[in-house]
């Protein structure tokens, strides 16, 4: 098993980041938020998680050993395969997952892509007993404000870090602008990977 990766930033991609590890570019699949901490020909070091198939051998990367762990668990769960259990955890961070399953919370799993009322009701009955308890602290005041006044400039680093010019990074920011304000006005810190999910999408319509 590949434990982690190491190295400068080679690219980066919607969905992959590729990082040099001794003159050899390795392809890492990322969820958007992961991408997002990444900066081309910066050093970076992803959790990985390696899933063989007869055809393919495809490496996936993580911010760190928690949300590696938690994507591994989501896969025990029937009809969770990689890309399901990246997906989710593109939504949501490893703790709000356990918290989603310890209190049962259908809304939260529906909110993934590719996850429906049914399959919800399935996965909570299945992961109960596998992904724990939530361990995390309610964000602090302070960092939660700081979240709040900064998402702007993580977004539009992230999209400029994707190859972006800066223009399109702009208008994308501003297209999602409304999104991040919901966030801020419910008491709670816009989430820059699903903005992130969102402006690309934009982008794309808009090519």
């Amino acid at each position: 098993m590949i434990a982690f990766v190491s190295g400068p930033v080679a690219a980066l991609a919607p969905d992959c980041a590729v990082i040099e590890v001794g003159g050899i570019g390795m392809a890492v699949q990322c969820s958007p938020g992961t991408l997002a901490a990444l900066r081309l020909g910066a050093p970076a070091k992803l959790a990985t998680s390696l899933v063989v198939r007869e055809d393919s051998l495809t490496l996936y990367g993580f911010a760190d050993d928690d949300e590696r762990r938690t994507f591994e668990l989501l896969q025990t769960a029937s009809g969770v395969g990689p890309r399901l259990a990246q997906a989710m955890l593109a939504v949501h961070s490893p703790d709000a997952l356990r918290l989603a399953v310890a209190t049962g919370d259908e809304k939260a799993l529906t909110a993934v892509p590719g996850i429906g009322k049914k399959g919800a009701q399935k996965l909570l009955l299945e992961l109960k007993d596998r992904l724990g308890a939530p361990v995390g602290a309610p964000a602090r005041a302070g960092a939660v404000s700081a979240a709040t006044s900064g998402w702007r400039e993580q977004l539009h680093t992230a999209l400029t870090g994707l190859g972006y010019a800066p223009r399109e990074a702009e208008a994308a920011v501003e297209a999602v602008a409304p999104q991040a304000e919901e966030d801020v006005a419910a008491g709670a810190a816009p989430e820059v990977g699903r903005l992130l999910r969102t402006a690309l999408q934009s982008l794309n319509r808009a090519r």
